[in-house]
Order: C-alpha cells, then sequence, then structure tokens
C-alpha cells in the first residue's frame, strides 16, 4: 500500500482508525482501503452510520453556536478528529468573531492535519493528547496560550466517550477536565447508545461487533449512565436527547430515522 504524503509515518497504515472511518462516513477523503473495508462491513448491519455521523456533525454546529449566543469565546474540542468543513472554529468564529478554539486528538493523523488546516491561525491550535489524560491537555503550551480557564470555556466531547470503556474510568476524566473550567461553561457532549437506532438490537450489535474486531471497542451506554457525565452541570433545555431534537432548525420529523440514535446534550457550570 503506498502511502500518501498527508500521512505520518508513524502511522500504521495497514490498520483501521476510528478518526479515519469517522472521516470516510462524513465523505472525507483522508482514509485509507482499511478503513473503509471496516466502516463498509459496519454499514452492513447499520446502513444509516453516514447519516448518525452527520446528524452528530449538525448538533455540533448548533451546540457551538449556542455556547456563542450566551458570550462564550473559547472552545476546548477534545477528540477533534480529522478537519472538515465546518470544524468549531469556523463556526464559533461566524457566530461570536475571535473565538478561540484548541482542538485536541490523540491520532497522529487528525493532529497532523489540523496542524496543516491551522498554520496560519493565531487562535487556534491543536494538542496531541488523550481525554484520559487530563492534565496533559490543560498545561499543554497551546491551552496555556489560547485558553482562560479563569473565563467560561466550552468542552466539547463529541462522539469519543463511546469509544472510552469504564474500566478506564471516562467519568473521572470528564469530571477532572469539568473542574478546572470556570463558573458559566457549558459542557457539550454525544453518545451512542442502542436507544433511538431503528433496528432490533441484535442488528445493531453486528456495527459494534465491528468496532471490537478493530480493538476499538464502541461502549453503548444507556440515557442513564450518559446523564452521569453531566454531574455538576445544570442541563440545558431540551436536556439529554436524540441529536435530532436538539434545538433542531427544522421540523425533527423530517430527519432521517437513523438521526435520532443516540444523545445529545449542553450542560452549564453553575
Amino acid at each position: 500500500m503506498e502511502r500518501p504524503a498527508w500521512a505520518p509515518r508513524s502511522i500504521d497504515i495497514s490498520v483501521p482508525s476510528v478518526s479515519r472511518i469517522y472521516d470516510f462516513y462524513l465523505g472525507g477523503s483522508h482514509n485509507f482501503e482499511v478503513d473503509r473495508q471496516a466502516a463498509r462491513r459496519a454499514m452492513e448491519f447499520m446502513p444509516g452510520l453516514p447519516k448518525v455521523m452527520q446528524a452528530n456533525r449538525a448538533f455540533m454546529r448548533r451546540a457551538v453556536r449556542f455556547a456563542a449566543a450566551e458570550g462564550i469565546d473559547q472552545f476546548l474540542d477534545v477528540g477533534s478528529g480529522i478537519p472538515t468543513f465546518g470544524n468549531v472554529h469556523e463556526v464559533a468564529r461566524r457566530a461570536r468573531p475571535g473565538s478561540r478554539v484548541v482542538y485536541v486528538d490523540h491520532d497522529p493523523v487528525a493532529v497532523a492535519h489540523s496542524q496543516a488546516v491551522l498554520a496560519d491561525d493565531a487562535d487556534a491550535d491543536v494538542v496531541a493528547a488523550d481525554l484520559l489524560k487530563p492534565r496533559d491537555i490543560l498545561a499543554s503550551p497551546q491551552v496555556e496560550r489560547l485558553i482562560d480557564l479563569n473565563r467560561p470555556v466550552a468542552l466539547l466531547l463529541i462522539a469519543i466517550l463511546h469509544f472510552v470503556d469504564d474500566t478506564e474510568d471516562p467519568y473521572r476524566a470528564v469530571a477532572e477536565l469539568s473542574r478546572a473550567l470556570a463558573p458559566g461553561s457549558v459542557l457539550v457532549l454525544t453518545h451512542a447508545a442502542y436507544e433511538g437506532i431503528p433496528l432490533p438490537p441484535e442488528r445493531a450489535g453486528g456495527a459494534v461487533d465491528v468496532y471490537k474486531d478493530i480493538r476499538n471497542p464502541l461502549i453503548m451506554r444507556t440515557r442513564d449512565e450518559i446523564a452521569r457525565f453531566f454531574e455538576g452541570y445544570d442541563m440545558v433545555e431540551p436536556g439529554l436527547v436524540p441529536m435530532a431534537r436538539w434545538r433542531p432548525e427544522g421540523a425533527p420529523e423530517d430527519e432521517d430515522p437513523y438521526a435520532f440514535s443516540g444523545f445529545a446534550g449542553v450542560g452549564r457550570a453553575a
């Protein structure tokens, strides 16, 4: 397999990547055949997976605009993935010019592409770090330069927590990040769940098994388990709901049924 110029030498391009599979679902070009094969296998069980990812991105954009309307001009996007059209810094600045954004990811491809996209942007940067090591994120030069933790911040955890097993204690990591945020900050979160998927759980489970096979297990938590990530936050209306039902810009009944898979919510720190 020929290595394209955009792929860092350090990555094994024969192993599927969650970030690159997500990029494929969104119609991106920064993925390999091994990623496309994994995505297609998952889509054999859940053909609407691209619609789920599109609903996820649409929710992110609405939540960023909400945060900006609340006066927030600092955004920390953990698990940001490979840059695609309509990134956080683009959405935030259209709503609130001058917004500062730090992206965080541990995937070398995602980091390399973010660096390329942001090379001439003084008010946005990327950190190569892991969600499970909050101190590395908070103490990074990028966060120290761009994010004033004494003022409200929007912390984005979009489609990342369902890739963290309970044995790795994702609740601790989220709580540690949250403790560093000033009052008035918001937590923006999406998470996969069997609830809402327009398929029998056993069929949806086939797609989950594909992720297990590529050693990136997909943890399908219940609504109550997902709500635990918002401990210490006051939920913003309409609460923790299917992605397509969080402050929709159109009629929810016009959405694809897969857009109601999983949950999304925004919480405000008191």
